[in-house]
């Protein structure tokens, strides 16, 4: 909220909102730890020993701000946009984490992320061990998915589909969705990746090869491309939309929410960081 938004309001409900979509996706509280970035003081701390270890040129060429900053909804970004890959480097290595699921764009997150652990392992080794393990990252099987408007997907940006989207929403922007002039449809993400991405999307609700699923739509066009984006998507969010309504109807207690997503009992109250 710090390195981007010129206003920080309805906090409280965007937590909330996202906690829902944890939930509803299948995050499993009893494995996993939820909690509000702000309610670790030192998780923020660890920034300023942190940027002591990186140049200011190495700040300035990551290629993601690059981009946030180009496509930044503010007339002029403020310092701590330069310094958000090591507060991302925080986030990592507070809690020793060495595996970290991420897209391709953030790939070179990661790395800044495994030099600032070799650089703070070399200058405060503890009884000459390393503090922190350099972390690497985990891409899954479609490490890029473009937005609806052929760029980067971002929920800033609105060019995302929100799992609280229903189903009507969800065909309006696949409508909108950009695609090309060809009309037979292939997959093809160097030559075709606004096409492409449409295609993966569908085969990956599908759990089918992109391939495929490009050759059964043919010379359909980009109708009947969108028509296919549709349906599968709709019908992979459904179960996780219900849940998600379930879970937005019972606010009141987080430990009965949890209990009804693991259908186990209410898991104990836990730190809010590991341990």
């Amino acid at each position: 909220m710090l390195t981007d938004r010129d206003v920080a309001d309805r906090l409280t409900e965007h937590v909330e909102e996202l906690i829902l979509d944890y939930l509803a996706a299948g995050v499993d509280p009893r494995r996993a730890t939820i909690f509000t970035h702000s309610a670790v003081p030192a998780l923020n701390q660890l920034l300023l020993p942190f940027l002591s270890l990186v140049s200011v040129a190495e700040l300035g060429r990551n290629p993601t701000v690059k981009d946030e900053i180009a496509h930044s909804r503010q007339s002029a970004v403020s310092g701590l946009m330069f310094t958000y890959p090591v507060h991302q480097a925080a986030d990592i290595l507070f809690c020793k984490a060495n595996l970290v699921p991420v897209g391709r764009d953030q790939l070179p997150h990661v790395e800044l992320t495994r030099t600032v652990a070799r650089r703070f392992n070399d200058r405060y080794p503890l009884d000459g061990r390393p503090v922190f393990p350099e972390p690497e990252a985990l891409l899954s099987t479609a490490p890029l998915l473009l937005g609806t408007d052929g760029g980067k997907m971002s929920k800033s940006r609105g060019n995302a589909i929100a799992l609280a989207a229903d189903a009507d929403e969800t065909a309006r922007l696949i409508r909108g969705a950009k695609t090309d002039a060809e009309r037979r449809i292939s997959y093809d993400p160097a030559g075709r990746p606004e096409v492409s991405s449409l295609v993966l999307l569908a085969a990956l609700c599908q759990e089918r090869d992109p391939l495929l699923v490009a050759e059964e739509i043919g010379d359909g066009g980009a109708a009947a491309l969108k028509r296919t984006v549709t349906e599968a998507v709709n019908e992979y969010l459904a179960p996780i939309r219900a849940r998600r309504a379930e879970y937005a109807r019972d606010r009141g207690s987080c430990g009965c929410s949890c209990a009804r997503a693991t259908n186990g009992p209410t898991p104990s109250p836990r730190p809010p960081w590991p341990r």
